[in-house]
């Protein structure tokens, strides 16, 4: 069994607050980790897809008085949005009674869902925390191999552990099917499962672009408003990553449409029926494919240390990401598959307007060495540690 790294930041979060929220995908581990910090600490856990835990808390505030002493896990919160009214006046008594933390702990798998139904009613006593899929620092260290796995097949655990990367195919391709037919149509929106599948495998094809809503409505046939709510489906769904583009104080015409990721390169891979390691370093979409996975990486420890963009003009002059730390701190980051990597001259442009405190390549060898003009070659894994301890 992987490690996670935010169980930790959970039971700290429990000391500290009422009611903690968990977020992130079907299947990345929020079940797992949910079930291990009920038995570190005395606990009840239900879930709300089950038909007698649903019932079970119809009426929230007896069944908080009968397990008054635990910490009450509700599994799939996002079923029963109408709880979190009746659950500010249950953490409301407690915090007169003296009981102020640990109170609550939710996993949802819908993120804006989630927001705007605990937003107004639970302000000020609840922490919100992701869960993304398992990362560079969880499974692989500096170990290639493991990294071409961890890109090859993705983040979530049963793709990642499965015995072969046939079962791994199979489980994402499953897991998709999952999501088309069942999930998104309980969240209410009626859109056909071919026609999502088909928006998601064009955002596959297309991993890493700025979004032209326009180019995929005439792929679909349908409106560019319609693919925008299909973004916004996907995006609440925390599926694909909608990265912004960094628009300030340059002076300069910059690019204003954000790109898009699918955020899991297994997915990724799934799409575009990419089975072994071979068939990806061969396909168009390599190179994007992990651009997209480095980034993943590097926002699963970002946490609110940092804030994550692009920057492009129309001119060429470009940077993968950018990250603008809480103190002001700016870093410049390119990312590079080549084991030998090379800078175009739009990085060194767009640093001259950008002036980033730091400069970085992330490319695809172990060390890390100095480059020309203050830029720094690392891999993946020495720049999530570099942010890390930061």
């Amino acid at each position: 069994m992987i490690q996670r790294r935010l169980e930790s930041k959970i039971m700290e979060a429990l000391k500290r607050s009422p009611a903690v929220a968990l977020m992130g995908p079907r299947q990345v581990g929020k079940t797992t980790i949910a079930l291990d910090v009920a038995e570190k600490i005395l606990a009840v856990y239900l879930d709300l897809e089950s038909k007698a835990d649903f019932e079970k808390v119809l009426d929230i505030r007896i069944f908080h008085r009968g397990n008054r002493e635990k910490l009450i896990i509700l599994d799939e919160v996002q079923k029963l949005p109408e709880l979190f009214a009746e659950l500010r006046g249950v953490i409301d008594q407690e915090r007169r009674s003296g009981n102020k933390f640990g109170l609550f702990l939710f996993l949802g798998s819908a993120s804006m869902d989630l927001l705007q139904q605990s937003g107004e009613s639970l302000a000020g006593r609840i922490t919100y925390l992701e869960l993304h899929p398992i990362d560079t620092l969880e499974y692989t260290g500096n170990d290639p191999e493991k990294i071409n796995t961890l890109w090859l097949r993705g983040g979530f655990p049963e793709s990642l552990l499965a015995d072969s990367d046939r079962s791994s195919l199979e489980w994402r391709l499953n897991f998709v099917k999952t999501y088309l037919e069942r999930d998104i149509p309980q969240l209410g929106p009626r859109i056909p499962a071919a026609t999502l599948e088909r928006f998601w495998t064009m955002l596959t094809h297309n991993q890493g672009s700025i979004f032209n809503a326009s180019h995929l409505a005439r792929n679909l046939d349908v409106s560019s408003m319609t693919i925008g709510r299909y973004l916004d489906l996907m995006t609440d769904l925390l599926l694909v990553r909608r990265l912004k583009p960094w628009t300030y104080n340059t002076g300069k015409r910059l690019i204003r449409s954000p790109k898009v990721y699918v955020r899991d390169s297994g997915i990724v891979h799934a799409l575009l029926n990419i089975e072994n390691y071979n068939n990806l370093l061969g396909h168009p979409v390599v190179g994007q494919s992990w651009e997209g996975f480095v980034i993943e990486n590097v926002m699963s420890v970002l946490n609110s240390r940092a804030q994550a963009y692009y920057y492009g003009s129309p001119g060429g002059a470009e940077i993968d990401l950018v990250l603008e730390f809480a103190d002001g701190e700016t870093w410049a980051i390119e990312i590079k598959r080549s084991s030998s990597p090379k800078l175009s001259k739009g990085f060194y442009i767009a640093c001259e307007d950008l002036k980033p405190d730091k400069k970085f390549v992330i490319y695809s060898g172990t060390d890390t060495f100095p480059m020309a003009e203050d830029v720094t070659a690392i891999p993946l894994y020495g720049l999530m540690n570099e942010i890390v301890g930061r």
